[in-house]
């Protein structure tokens, strides 16, 4: 037996499955690799090389102990081969993958395509391949575009992937929830689908006006689908993240993102009639939402269902009724026994402030009545509370709790929130002021810097409010005029 840099994972564990305990014992990211879909895609062309940059291990040590420990199980002499990567050919495959993405724009074929990128990732560490696209993105190839080798990258494992049955749970629980929205989701497709097909791309403007409304109302029907997007980033990508998963809520963020412009375009350009350029945008939109549904029933679910225990799955549902559903309400059936998390608990003491004293329920009613969305930061950058008004303007759920508030935006926002935490922290800056309209409302957004009575840094107050309404005040009110 050979070991080196670039043998793969999956390799190794079909022949020496006695080595799982080994990595497991090594690390928790390893814990990934008892995940029978994280075996039929990743580990099946992850070098070790990859491994150990995973779990924070030097290569050298890595494959000194994997030789270590088959021999004490096997008795079989185990040879360490070098763990440097091949040179000179790093610019070749960044130009082969600089092709493979300019053809799919292209429109070239998936399964040349897909054969020339399974030949690409044979022997090379899946990291090389992320810095190689970050190169790509550096010369001035659009992010977008690099996106799309998402597609590529599910049609090479696609096979070994549809081979898989769909999970099967109980009703009520959160994976059957999203599938039930997935098949909703279809239903709408489908009609929409059939539209498309009678119109067959026609370029006359008033045959497609005949069935505009029909389609912007089964558009608008069908984004509804955020509400989906936004359990997942809101209370399942959280609870994988405390797994060490990580991919999935960097990946499908940014997807997610991406179908939400697509509904945007999609709602403008049928409103004004603009075809053909409309029937590209619902055809990219149609087969993006489709595609994220095979994504998710594939890979993420059953991931998911193999790595997340019953205590998890109650932590995912606790919160879902806060973001809310899509077209569908959930099953009943599936219910674990919930404890009353403390903070919801209602305590009779009271704690002394600066200027007063409140009870806890008190202090809670208040930020509850506050017209205003507040969430809390701690030194360590983990979300420690958020205000749960009435209506807030930003979907927050259980499930952000203790989550790192970098990964509680989309991926393209990373380094700005990243640069705010960074100049707070280093007393540079105390306020970030922003603004957005969403919805026919003007939000205000700001971040303050928490500092205790020494100046130390202890956290960051987010608050937005919708300032609509007060951007139309003029004049005065007095008390006295108050009916």
């Amino acid at each position: 037996m050979e070991l080196s840099a670039k043998t793969k994972i999956d390799d190794l564990l079909r022949k020496y499955p006695f080595l799982m305990d080994y990595f497991i014992s090594k690390s928790p990211k390893f814990k990934m690799l008892e995940s029978s879909v994280m075996r039929k895609t990743v580990a099946k062309v992850a070098p070790l090389a990859h491994v150990a940059s995973i779990g924070g291990i030097e290569i050298g040590t890595l494959l000194s102990e994997i030789a270590a420990v088959i021999r004490e199980k096997t008795g079989e002499e185990v040879v360490v081969a070098g763990a440097g990567p091949v040179a000179g050919v790093e610019a070749d495959r960044q130009e082969i993958l600089k092709g493979i993405i300019k053809d799919l724009h292209k429109g070239v074929d998936m399964p040349v395509l897909k054969q020339r990128f399974h030949e690409l990732i044979r022997d090379i560490d899946p990291s090389e391949i992320a810095k190689m696209e970050q190169r790509l993105i550096e010369e001035g190839m659009p992010e977008s575009e690099i996106k799309r080798l998402c597609d590529v990258h599910v049609e090479v494992f696609r096979e070994s992937l549809s081979q898989q049955e769909a999970p099967t749970v109980p009703p009520g629980h959160p994976i059957h929830t999203f599938m039930k929205e997935n098949r909703a989701a279809e239903d709408i497709i489908r009609e929409m689908t059939g539209i498309m097909e009678t119109l067959c791309d026609s370029p006359d403007k008033e045959v497609f006006k005949q069935h505009s409304e029909k389609l912007a109302g089964l558009v608008a029907r069908l984004s509804e689908i955020n509400l989906h997007y936004l359990r997942k980033e809101n209370q399942l990508f959280p609870i994988l993240e405390q797994h060490n998963i990580s991919g999935p809520s960097e990946v499908m963020w940014a997807l997610h993102d991406d179908i939400r412009q697509m509904f945007k375009y999609a709602g403008e350009q049928i409103a004004g009639l603009q075809v053909p350029l409309v029937y590209g945008t619902l055809k990219y939109l149609l087969k993006s939402v489709n595609d994220m549904i095979y994504k998710e029933e594939h890979i993420l679910f059953p991931m998911a269902k193999e790595m997340l225990s019953d205590s998890d799955w109650e932590k995912v549902k606790r919160g879902e009724e806060e973001v809310g559903y899509a077209w569908i309400r959930p099953d009943t059936g599936w219910m674990p026994q919930v404890e009353v998390p403390p903070a919801e608990k209602s305590l009779t003491g009271t704690f002394p402030f600066d200027t007063g004293h409140l009870t806890v329920e008190q202090a809670d009613l208040i930020l509850k009545h506050l017209p205003l969305d507040l969430s809390f930061v701690n030194e360590d950058d983990e979300v420690v509370y958020y205000s749960r008004g009435k209506e807030r303007i930003f979907p927050r759920s259980p499930g952000v709790i203790g989550r790192k508030v970098q990964n509680c935006h989309p991926p393209k926002s990373y380094h700005v929130v990243q640069k705010i935490l960074d100049e707070f922290r280093a007393g540079t800056k105390d306020v970030a002021n922003f603004w957005i309209q969403m919805k026919g409302k003007f939000i205000l957004i700001k971040y303050y810097a928490v500092r205790d009575a020494k100046g130390n840094y202890r956290g960051t107050l987010e608050v937005s409010q919708d300032v609509t309404e007060i951007r139309k005040l003029e004049g005065q009110k007095r008390l006295l005029d108050w009916e």
